[in-house]
């Protein structure tokens, strides 16, 4: 997957996060419920972060420069 895939999926998850965390402010009988699947996403996010940098790292040192697109 590409940088700017991958960029679009993060925008994406943190998005669906902030509409749990803003649907939890006005529910209050489901707001912890809300507010874990609005966690999950943001690990979601994190977790897709963490794999390309870590994926860009490795091809660093690989002798490869750049991202691949």
């Amino acid at each position: 997957m590409n940088g700017e895939a991958i960029l679009k999926n993060v925008r994406r998850y943190r998005a669906i996060a902030s509409l749990y965390r803003q649907t939890a402010a006005f529910r209050p009988c489901q707001s912890w419920s809300l507010l874990g699947q609005a966690n999950e996403w943001e690990r979601r996010a994190l977790s897709e972060l963490e794999d390309y940098f870590a994926c860009i790292q490795h091809s660093c040192g690989n002798g490869e420069f750049g991202v691949a697109a």
